[in-house]
């Protein structure tokens, strides 16, 4: 609510301005390092620039138009360059926290992306492979901003873009067909097929023939060789039963599944296009298209007539534009494929289209063990699904402890681990590397996701079988600065959700729950929540619920369960 004043102030001075001295003037308002100055601080140098009249003239002219907006403004003082407001902090945290209550969950909702559509390209695992901790990343980042956009107004389209083309399907066909057995393998398809992906590139490093029968496998792939593709399906068809049961678990869904091998047909077309357009130039046999001087060329087509990643991804952008006519397309990829999606953009510009500004490389950093990328090649790889059973287990342990006799305490724990997994990742800035620790993300202290749902669950304790009527409460309260910084914070959860939006960053809103929750379990320190008094009752019990509202949709933009009890 104040950057909602702060901003209402802001337009109204410039429209003042504008009227009056047909200018356009930029006016800045924020707030004061001093809260003693003020709640909200107006420098007015620009203004004074922009009129060339004294500073004096300026403020005293100004502060008369501020006194006269329709706003809960107590107090306008100005002090040398800058007018400093006091709000009414009675008024203004009485509306914030009966707009909370009244709304509910739709409390800040925006509609900043209304009309526009965006499609979302995230989680993609490759297939045949075991699902990582290393795919969380993608997965998570993905899924809280289809969420954060749809709360924005945003029209958001998810695409689960499998790896299930390419040359490593080659190399577990070579694989299976020199050691594979298929009876063998199908008592524990997902570790016998990765198994045999790790011999693969073991032998290949003191065999590098091995390369070559692959390169050949996925040629014959490519011809529609039926043995080959009917080996392809089986383990395509394997792989995504270990995919859909961590969808299922951390209750994740998709619009569409289409991986690289549904682009097979429509790469033709854009390789033609390429050719027509006279960008095509052939290398030692192969095609590629010439980027300029500062980037790489692109390698369209390999000396053997087999497609390339950066085809496929040409042939899924045209279609996507075409299917849902997207205003910006979002790749949730990691750091180091920050070439490929430069190249891809050059590649539509010199194409002759327009929309290479709205193709979005939403990138993140490494999840690391022990200071060590994962690697399925070298074989260590920490298995997703076992990460999420060993968290479960931890969060089982400690509630069994503090409250053995609590129902449904599998079901709980289950949501209790997940959100340790899932805020550990999401409360880092995606860009940066991430060192996993699975011990410190359970704990229910600290910067952690049952931290969170703890606070969660508290409030919902407090407020169990009460009523409370807001209309009648003691507004003076919010006099004090525990109770109004409070209100304040619940108060920028919609800026909060705008800004995660613009900067396609969840941690945005992960911090802010941190620091919302830790101010709750400051005021709950601080006073006596079901006071004796009914109006200094009332009083916190809607600020309690304000909060709880925030705190239970801002875990729900994140992908993570809130809670009753736990």
């Amino acid at each position: 609510m104040i950057n909602q004043i702060k901003q209402l102030i802001k337009e109204n001075l410039e429209k003042y301005y504008k009227e009056k001295y047909s200018l356009d003037i930029s006016v800045v308002v924020e707030e004061p390092k001093n809260s003693t100055m003020g709640d909200i601080s107006v420098p007015m140098f620009s203004v004074v620039k922009a009129l060339r009249k004294p500073m004096p003239e300026i403020v005293l002219e100004a502060k008369e138009v501020i006194k006269g907006f329709d706003l809960p403004i107590l107090e306008v003082n100005p002090i040398n360059a800058f007018i400093n407001i006091f709000v009414d902090k009675s008024l203004l945290a009485y509306q914030i926290i009966e707009k909370a209550i009244l709304e509910d969950n739709n409390y800040g909702s925006s509609n900043i992306g209304e009309g526009k559509n965006v499609t979302l390209d995230y989680s993609s695992p490759n297939i045949a492979k075991s699902f990582s901790i290393g795919h969380l990343r993608s997965t998570m980042i993905g899924n809280s901003l289809k969420l954060i956009l749809k709360k924005c107004g945003y029209n958001t389209f998810s695409i689960n873009y499998l790896g299930d083309w390419g040359t490593q399907f080659g190399k577990m066909i070579v694989a299976y067909k020199k050691w594979g057995n298929y009876d063998e393998i199908m008592k524990d398809p997902i570790n016998n097929l990765t198994a045999l992906y790790v011999r693969f590139n073991q032998e290949a490093e003191n065999n590098p023939s091995l390369d070559d029968e692959a390169r050949e496998a996925f040629r014959q792939m490519e011809l529609k060789n039926k043995e080959y593709l009917d080996l392809w399906k089986w383990i395509r068809e394997e792989s995504l039963k270990e995919s859909k049961q961590i969808y299922d678990l951390l209750e994740i869904d998709f619009d569409s599944y289409n991986g690289e091998a549904f682009y097979n047909d429509k790469m033709d077309a854009v390789v033609e296009e390429l050719e027509n357009k006279g960008l095509l130039v052939e290398d030692n046999g192969a095609k590629i298209v010439n980027l300029g001087d500062d980037m790489p060329p692109a390698l369209i087509k390999r000396s053997d007539g087999g497609s390339l990643y950066i085809t496929r991804d040409l042939a899924a952008v045209f279609y996507r534009k075409k299917e849902y006519k997207f205003n910006k397309i979002l790749y949730v990829v990691g750091n180091e494929q920050k070439l490929h999606f430069e190249q891809l953009k050059r590649l539509i510009t010199k194409m002759g289209y327009d929309f290479a500004d709205e193709v979005n490389h939403v990138n993140f950093g490494l999840y690391l063990t022990n200071g060590k990328k994962a690697s399925t090649r070298k074989g260590n790889v920490t298995k997703l699904i076992d990460v999420l059973n060993t968290a479960i287990k931890l969060a089982y342990d400690l509630i069994d402890a503090k409250n053995p006799d609590l129902k449904n305490k599998e079901e709980i724990a289950k949501y209790v681990g997940i959100s340790a997994i899932v805020f550990g990742d999401l409360k880092n800035f995606r860009g940066l590397d991430v060192e996993f620790n699975l011990e410190q993300s359970v704990k229910f202290e600290g910067q952690t996701g049952p931290y969170l749902q703890y606070t969660g669950v508290r409030i919902a304790s407090i407020l169990r079988d009460k009523s409370f009527d807001i209309k009648n409460c003691d507004t003076s309260l919010f006099e004090k600065p525990h109770y109004f910084e409070l209100a304040k914070e619940v108060a920028a959860f919609k800026s909060t959700v705008e800004r995660a939006a613009n900067e396609l960053a969840p941690s945005v809103i992960a911090k802010y729950l941190l620091g919302l929750a830790q101010s709750f379990n400051k005021f709950y320190s601080l006073e006596k929540i079901n006071a004796e008094d009914e109006r200094v009752r009332n009083t916190n019990f809607a600020l309690a619920k304000s909060v709880r509202i925030v705190l239970n949709e801002g875990l729900r933009l994140l992908g993570i369960h809130y809670l009753e009890e736990m």
